[in-house]
């Protein structure tokens, strides 16, 4: 026995607790600090091995190798499923253990997934990696998955989830600089409820911050870490930041003048691990220590956590208890994990229309086309894991119909590029793109895909391999498939007015010719200043390292495209000939919406939606599949096609769990997790986090949409026959909840799935209130023609608001509407029940209050204060939720406050001075008072600015009912109060 198992910290019949004492007490202080990277040091003195936390699992283990692939995280959502979600986490935990297994300082296990911020615009470019707009329907699934994952066992765990990101992270635009302004009734009603489920009731026991100041204070340094998620939730588990956080905090957000600062912010805050360079955290450390702007109790609360869970994974333990120390590397894509990626796959498939096509009858198909340029892809994406096999829907189809004839077209037209001086484009060596003369060879032909808003992609159909700008800085025809972080296979096309094109890389750099290795090849065209010195362009457009390239590169180079065969043409011609056609189109996830870029519309690439309407047009009998990693707006398409199916990049089953659907041998029951809008213009500016005020999300819009939240058909017709609500207040009840039960009937032919919708209206409310909110669901099984009750139990506590004039929630004294349904716009059954609660009492303004706790607000963003709290003041011109002419300021109603005589404030200027004025009933109402705010302020992350308290007096009428407090200049405040 090695003398370090002699030690408390490996007696695994100990508390947790004295292990952890016995740890911290032997490690030095150079051990502790070489603990806090996610590449975590080895102790070989005390026997505690490296250790990497980190790695993905967003559907399925990714970057590790082949594991078992699931639907992006949009379409497990889509399942409303949270039996089937705890199913998959504990495959995701077995796989990631046979990985540990095989390498345990490689291959950790706390890994990172899955995302539960909430995904309240659907342009957001990540929202792939989301559970919707919904934060019961996000908290349950989520919490679910993260059951399964981490294990059943009362101590030992098989993986940690790590949530992510904390959160009001829905922008990529700008995402590591910016910051969400977020009023305390959407944090606690919407953006914090989503991950308080998954910590109570889930048991997480990991998360990550993320990139985004939240009200003026990057996420890394969050109060709302140590006050919410360690405080009122009692996460006994370890923070994470997210890759590179610590110095973005200096480098992007210019919250801190160097490392050391932001090292010791981030450990105060309540991070614990921090992801980024090991030497810099360690130097950081280093210095902080020596500044004294840490201690080294910082860093033992830190490694206390960390180790609570790594011990808890099995590490530091020679009992031979840990049940998860025996998973063989066998499970790895285990044909059972293969099942359930098709049952996943299947149940997460979204019938949006069908006017009588659907299902298909496969008995009577003799000649079907499948047609698009996604009908023969399985994509996956940037947190993907590498699929072991894949099934495109055209092979799925060519699977279960083996005797018809099923053609196929991908739309896309056959091209060749020729020079304006007469040379064509041919594929050389290894694929390299040339330029030769046309009577020396012919020009190479290529799949080319315009995936709008610029992108296109050409493949070649010689070898059919992507053309990628590679390694060299030469284009290439040599990429399998597309994808990267640079996504490298991505050329933009510019028209010009004499029909020519030029071309552009990627990343907006011009596509010129020149001499490499003998012959005329497509390449970037460095930068004036950099051609004499022959160097490329790295990933970031800027110069990299030397290569073979000359400097003699033409300024720029025109092409024409000549199109040999016509994509469109060929499609029309396949559906013709058809008795059914199914097209499919949707997006690539790694073009025109991806981590680092939002999405430029909501809509379909505009070739897409020609191919779908020559498509329709010319076979009825059509079938439109919408394959995409979000949702869309589908403008006239919803009215042209008679069957509309949805599903995200559903992995290595998609195409036979698509064609079972679509041939009946599934009946669908997928649900939208997301509003599909009209279009753009019913959202906000994307900045823009006040769900509330901008009524965005099911819950507050009331407009007209495209497909509301929770839509989705099936085979079968269903019925809801009676709903009965009661209030369980009795002794025996351990929580105050409602009871409510409602029967379903399947009236159709066909046993199928159904998801029963409970959401909660109420008629009064102080304040304006979600029009419906979802209280509770479940995905149930009804055979034909059976009828079934299905019973829910909903913590009363689900309706109460936060309120803003006690800081605290708050159950009204309310009727309310408890409604069942099969979507949020199509309510079956209503009942309404009286909530004895309690009445918001009138504000007592003559009492602290703060300004975030307003009741409306327009033109102003919350901030901060470091006094604690936010504060507020007026959008600036430079910021983006700017409008000219616009009026900043918060209103209070309901006030209670009688004589009044002064206001007393606390107060800074932001960046200059400025005033508060201080109305009654409205921005034109009476003028009470004006607060001069002087200045100047100096800047705001940086710290400097100097708070004090201030005093006005008001001409004030007997009573203000509504008090308005309008900002002008750089005035910002924390509180006040009325004298």
């Amino acid at each position: 026995m090695k003398e370090y198992h002699q030690y408390p910290m490996w007696d695994a019949s100990l508390s947790l607790e004295e292990r952890l004492d016995d740890l911290i007490t032997r490690l030095t202080t150079e051990e502790k600090i070489r603990l806090i990277p996610t590449r975590e040091a080895a102790v070989p003195r005390l026997g505690i091995p490296a250790y990497n936390v980190g790695g993905e699992a967003a559907h399925g283990v990714a970057w590790k190798g082949e594991a078992t692939v699931f639907p992006q995280p949009l379409g497990l959502s889509s399942t409303w499923n949270t039996r089937l979600m705890r199913e998959i986490g504990s495959v995701i935990g077995d796989e990631a253990r046979a990985y540990h297994h095989r390498d345990p300082e490689v291959h950790g296990l706390t890994l990172w997934a899955p995302t539960v911020d909430l995904e309240r615009d659907p342009r957001w470019g990540r929202t792939e990696e989301g559970y919707g707009e919904d934060p019961v329907l996000t908290g349950e699934m989520s919490a679910a998955l993260v059951k399964g994952m981490q294990g059943n066992d009362p101590f030992y765990l098989k993986m940690v989830a790590t949530l992510k990101h904390f959160f009001a992270n829905n922008n990529e635009k700008d995402r590591l600089n910016c910051s969400s302004s977020i009023d305390p009734r959407n944090l606690r009603e919407y953006y914090l409820k989503a991950f308080e489920t998954p910590f109570v009731e889930g048991g997480a026991l990991s998360m990550m911050t993320a990139y985004n100041s939240i009200n003026g204070t990057p996420a890394i340094e969050s109060p709302y870490v140590n006050d919410v998620v360690k405080g009122e939730w009692s996460m006994p588990g370890f923070i994470v930041c997210d890759g590179g956080d610590l110095s973005q905090t200096v480098d992007y957000h210019g919250y801190h003048t160097s490392h050391a600062e932001s090292a010791a912010g981030a450990l105060k805050a309540g991070v614990d691990c921090l992801t980024d360079e090991v030497d810099l955290v360690v130097s950081a450390l280093e210095e902080a220590l020596g500044r004294d702007l840490l201690e080294v109790a910082d860093l033992d609360r830190a490694i206390r956590n960390i180790f609570g869970v790594r011990m808890r994974l099995g590490q530091l333990d020679q009992s031979g208890r840990n049940p998860y120390a025996s998973i063989p590397e066998s499970v790895l894509c285990a044909p059972e994990h293969a099942k359930l990626s098709y049952r996943a796959a299947a149940e997460s498939i979204v019938l949006l229309k069908n006017d009588g096509l659907l299902p298909l009858q496969p008995e009577a198909l003799q000649k079907i086309s499948v047609i698009g340029p996604l009908a023969d892809v399985v994509y996956t994406d940037w947190y993907s894991g590498t699929l072991p096999y894949r099934v495109s829907i055209l092979d799925g189809l060519r699977n279960r119909l083996p005797e018809a004839d099923v053609t196929y077209a991908d739309g896309n037209d056959r091209i060749s590029l020729k020079t304006s001086d007469g040379q064509v484009i041919t594929l050389g060596a290894e694929g390299t793109l040339a330029a030769v003369p046309e009577s020396s060879a012919p020009a190479a032909q290529f799949v080319h895909q315009d995936w709008g808003w610029g992108s296109h992609t050409l493949r070649s159909v010689n070898n059919n391999r992507y053309v990628s700008l590679t390694e060299q800085g030469i284009y290439q025809a040599n990429a399998p498939e597309i994808g990267g972080w640079f996504v490298k296979e991505v050329v933009q096309f510019d028209p010009q007015t004499d029909g020519s094109n030029t071309l552009r890389t990627w990343n907006s750099i011009p596509v010129g010719l020149s001499e490499y290795q003998g012959r005329s090849v497509l390449i970037p065209i460095p930068p004036q200043t950099e051609q004499a010195t022959g160097t490329t362009l790295d990933d970031n457009g800027d110069s990299g390292r030397t290569s073979q390239l000359p400097s003699n590169i033409s300024e720029f180079a025109t092409f024409e495209i000549d199109i040999v065969t016509h994509g469109i043409e060929q499609a029309v011609e396949a559906a013709r000939h058809s008795q059914a056609s199914v097209v499919v189109v949707g997006n690539s996830p790694y073009i025109n919406g991806k981590e680092e870029i939002d999405r430029p519309s909501l809509l379909l690439p505009p070739d897409q939606v020609e191919l779908v309407k020559a498509v329709c047009e010319a076979n009825p009998n059509t079938v439109v599949v919408i394959m995409g990693s979000y949702p869309f707006a589908l403008q006239e398409l919803k009215d042209i096609a008679r069957a509309i199916v949805y599903m995200t990049h559903a992995g290595q089953e998609l195409g036979n769990a698509l064609s079972d659907v679509l041939l009946g041998h599934y009946a669908p029951a997928g649900r939208l997790n997301m509003t599909w809008y009209e279009d753009e213009s019913q959202l906000p500016d994307m900045m823009d986090y006040d769900i509330i005020q901008n009524d965005m999300t099911y819950m507050y819009h009331d407009g007209p949409v495209q497909y509301a939240f929770g839509h989705g058909l099936t085979y079968s017709e269903f019925e809801y026959e009676a709903i009965r609500v009661s209030r369980d207040t009795t002794a025996e009840a351990t929580t105050d909840q409602l009871k409510i039960e409602v029967e379903v009937y399947n009236k159709g032919k066909r046993d199928s799935d159904e998801v029963v919708q409970i959401y909660g209206s109420a008629h009064t409310s102080r304040v304006k209130r979600a029009q419906k909110q979802l209280l509770a669901f479940r995905r149930v099984h009804v055979k034909a023609g059976a009828r079934i009750t299905v019973r829910f139990e909903v913590p009363v506590q689900k309706l109460a608001l936060w309120d803003v004039t006690r800081d605290r929630y708050c159950l009204e004294t309310a009727t309310w509407a408890i409604l069942a349904g099969r979507s949020s716009a199509d309510i079956r059954q209503s009942a309404d029940i009286e909530i004895e609660g309690e009445t918001i009492p009138d504000r007592p303004l003559h009492l602290l209050t703060f300004a975030e706790n307003y009741d409306a607000c327009a033109g102003v963003l919350l901030d901060e204060c470091l006094e604690g709290r936010s504060a507020v003041r007026a959008i600036t011109r430079e910021e983006p939720l700017y409008r000219d002419g616009q009026s900043s300021w918060i209103s209070f109603n309901h006030n209670a406050v009688q004589e009044l005589h002064g206001f007393e404030a606390r107060v800074a200027a932001f960046g200059e001075a400025g005033i508060l004025e201080i109305r009654s009933g409205g921005l034109e109402g009476d003028l009470l008072g004006v607060c001069d705010v002087s200045g100047p302020g100096g800047s705001v992350n940086g710290k400097d600015i100097k708070w004090t308290t201030i005093q006005c007096s008001l001409e004030a009428p007997h009573k203000v009912n509504e008090l308005y407090i309008i900002f002008k200049g750089g005035a910002a405040l924390r509180h006040f109060r009325l004298l």
